[in-house]
């Protein structure tokens, strides 16, 4: 789905992830969306930057912060780009009027352990602050760190 989505909307897949973080935790700081992303400070400008231009991402001064800037979704633009996704939402509802309540909480309960797991995992992927990159994946000469030797 989400290759097909990139095709449709002309948006990479990083582009639309960036997208799906602002419409679900908007405002975010360039540095929030750099942790979600994975993505280093200066890849994180040229996305916004491109999103900017493109209309999707407007940046707003940060109420507290002089120095930073909280991101948000343009909602018209926004809407145009996710009536693929809205199809997609409408078609999981109506698949969810086939399940009775029992099911629907069965589903549900599932699908929140899923969630619950990959925010864990992902959280056990991340970093350590102040850590490199090379840090984490090991010297060259040795390779990757998880390679048993």
């Amino acid at each position: 789905m989400s290759a097909a989505l990139s095709q449709a909307t002309g948006l990479n897949p990083t582009e639309l992830e960036a997208l799906e973080y602002l419409e679900a935790e908007a405002p975010l700081t360039q540095r929030e969306l750099a942790e979600r992303l994975f993505l280093t400070s200066g890849g994180t400008t040229l996305l916004v930057d491109r999103l900017e231009r493109a209309g999707l991402v407007v940046r707003r001064p940060h109420p507290h912060d002089r120095r930073a800037v909280l991101l948000e979704l343009d909602r018209a633009a926004a809407e145009r780009a996710s009536a693929p996704v809205a199809q997609f939402h409408a078609a999981l509802s109506s698949i969810a009027d086939t399940l009775s309540a029992a099911e629907r909480q069965a589903a549900v309960s599932v699908l929140e352990a899923a969630a619950d797991a990959a925010d864990e995992t992902a959280e056990a992927l991340r970093p350590e602050p102040g850590t490199r990159r090379a840090d984490r994946r090991g010297s060259r000469s040795r390779g990757p760190t998880w390679r048993a030797n």
